[in-house]
Parts: structure tokens; sequence; C-alpha cells
């Protein structure tokens, strides 16, 4: 198993359960971090060796991720492994991938590249490298299979995950205070890039707002040293996103995850010119929010580069923080829609049976 973030360790952690509760003597290896490995999976690298982001850091860690994918290309020709089972993070998984295809390993990609979004020519290389690739939204199959790729909808592993909005606003802290939380990211880059501008924004909201109270979300691989300049408290995301009001965040897995537990969020994202100039050229989807594109529509705002200020960003929130106004509302029941749509619980028990037959 290989998972390079912190959503894929949590989506592995789930998988890896379901196999042994089907099979407790396989033997499980793989790349990830503390969860897959309180799951029974010996881990080969973990998550804090793996978290880059954008094309410095990936050349500055190169080396290091050259002689990692050299050893699991020794464990695919001298181990005998069953299945290799890659999970999202395609700069590395797809290059595994292929190696263990010919090693002659069955390879089960799950949660496949978002090909979607940009660089749709990795949909021939999923053809090429995999026995099965598991999808988990709605959209993705019928575009694979334009590229001949076997492919399933497996329904997305966050609707196992317990996020259902347990009431209206969150529930309150023990003195009264409503909560927004903060969510930077799960790697220091973006860490770096984003928490400056959502602590002002969050200071700018305390000023008006004297009822609110403000926590950031911080990865467990990720050191607190990181987020001391900002001046929040950090908690672990699921604990800030169950006590939440609303959201600050950036883009990716946690606007779905705010999203099933009923937390109205505004997105920002922010990167080096050089990247957000590249990046601009090649997607080619109208929203980087996930919930945005489940929905086909445009729930929730996005603010985007140049557009990511403390000022736009308190703009966008503010009429999230009255239970009673009608963006708040309107944004909730867009979520009930995209819920719908994300399939049905049990994820990790369907990706656990692919598994077992390709092991089989």
């Amino acid at each position: 198993m290989s998972a390079g973030e912190a959503s894929g360790d949590q989506h592995g952690a789930a998988v890896a359960r379901a196999i042994r509760a089907r099979r407790p003597r396989v033997r499980l290896l793989g790349i990830g971090g503390g969860e897959m490995e309180a799951a029974g999976v010996t881990r080969i690298a973990g998550l804090d060796e793996l978290s880059v982001m954008g094309g410095w850091e990936v050349v500055r860690r190169l080396p290091f991720l050259l002689r990692l994918q050299r050893r699991i290309e020794r464990l695919f020709a001298e181990e005998e492994i069953g299945v290799f089972l890659p999970i999202d993070y395609p700069g590395l998984n797809l290059r595994l991938a292929r190696a263990a295809r010919g090693q002659g390993r069955p390879v089960l990609y799950f949660i496949a590249p978002q090909v979607w979004a940009w660089r749709e020519g990795r949909a021939r290389k999923l053809e090429r490298c995999c026995d099965r690739v598991l999808t988990v939204l709605p959209f993705e199959a019928d575009l694979l299979r334009k590229y001949g790729v076997r492919v399933d909808f497996v329904g997305h592993p966050l609707l196992d995950a317990g996020l259902a909005p347990e009431r209206e606003g969150g529930p309150p802290s023990s003195d009264g205070k409503r909560l927004v939380g903060l969510f930077p990211g799960s790697r220091a880059q973006e860490v770096r890039h984003m928490l400056p501008v959502f602590a002002e924004a969050a200071r700018r909201l305390a000023r008006r707002y004297p009822d609110l109270q403000f926590r950031v979300a911080r990865p467990g691989h990720l050191p607190e040293a990181l987020y001391a300049e900002a001046g929040f408290p950090t908690a672990g995301a699921r604990e800030v996103a169950a006590g939440a009001t609303a959201a600050l965040t950036k883009s990716g897995t946690i606007t779905l995850e705010l999203a099933l537990a009923g937390v109205p969020m505004v997105v920002g994202y922010r990167t080096t010119r050089l990247e957000w100039a590249v990046g601009r050229r090649l997607v080619r989807v109208p929203s980087i929010v996930l919930v945005n594109l489940v929905a086909g529509a445009p729930i929730v705002p996005e603010l985007l580069q140049a557009r990511l200020t403390p000022a736009s960003a308190v703009s966008a929130l503010e009429p999230l923080l009255d239970e009673g106004s009608p963006a708040r509302r309107a944004m909730l029941a867009g979520f009930e829609d995209m819920r719908e749509r994300l399939g049905a619980p049990g994820c990790a028990t369907r990706v656990a049976a692919h598994a077992i037959e390709l092991l089989e």
C-alpha cells in the first residue's frame, strides 16, 4: 500500500482494517502515516518524508524519492507481493504502479489521479499499468472508461467517517463562543503560503465579532512551530470541523469533509507566482473546489492567488456566520445534494473486496 498524504493515510487505514477483517493473516507493507501503522501496516516510509508540494520542493527531495522508488521496486522483484494498492499521490504512485506491473504484480489503484482536472494523458498510464482503478468521485469512471481503463466507482470514503452535521451552527464552546476553523493544508509549503492570510482574516473577524474564537487544523506530521506565528491554538482537522460554525480552508479533500460535516466554508488558495502561472494554463475545470465539482454548481466561494487577501476572506465569510442568512442556508442545502451524489457508505469494504479478489 502506498499513500503520500494525510487523507490517503486515513483512507488506507480503513482499507487495511477491512482487509484484515476478511484475511487476518495477510501481510501489509506500506508507505503511509500513523493511522495505517495502527491498522497493521508495516511502514517503509512516513508522510513526513513525502510532504512535498510544487516544482522546487520536488526537485529538492528528488534524491530521496528516487531512493525510495528503487527500494519499492526491489520489493516487487524480491518479495511475495500479491497486490500493489497505491492510494492517490500520482507523482510517485504511477511510477511504482508501472514497476509493479513490470514485475507481474497486480495493481489496484484506489482514488484515481484527477485526470479530469489536468494531465488527462495520465489516463493512458492508468490503462497500461493498472489491473483495476477505483474512483471515489461519481463523474470520474465514465471519463476513464473512454481510455480503456478498467474502473469501478466505490463511493467516497468520507461517507464512512461519521461526518454528519449534529446541529445548526456547530456546538458552542463552554464559554458560549462560536468556533471558526482555519484549514491551511497538510503540507508545510501550503501552510507557509496560506496561514498568514488566514490568520490575519481571523484577527479582523475577532475584532468585529467578540463571540468568535479560532482554531487552526494541524496534521500530526507537521510541527507545532510552523503554526506559532499565527497565534491561534491548533487541533486535528476532524476535531476542528466537529465544532466549527464556519471555516476558511484550502482546496482539496478537506472541502468534502467540511461539507459532509455541515460546515459552511470559503476556499482560498495561494502558491508561488511561477507555479500559479503554470497551473492556470493546465487546469481545465471551472472550479478547484471538489464540493462545487461534485454538485455541478458554484456552492462554495473560492479566492485564488491574488484574490486571496484578508479583506476578501472576511467579506466572504461574514454572511456565513449568521445562522439565518440566505447565503448560509443555500450552501447547506447544496451540501445535502452533494452528499447524495457521493454514493453509499462502505467504500473501504468494497476496496478490500477488490484487493482480495486480485490477491486470490
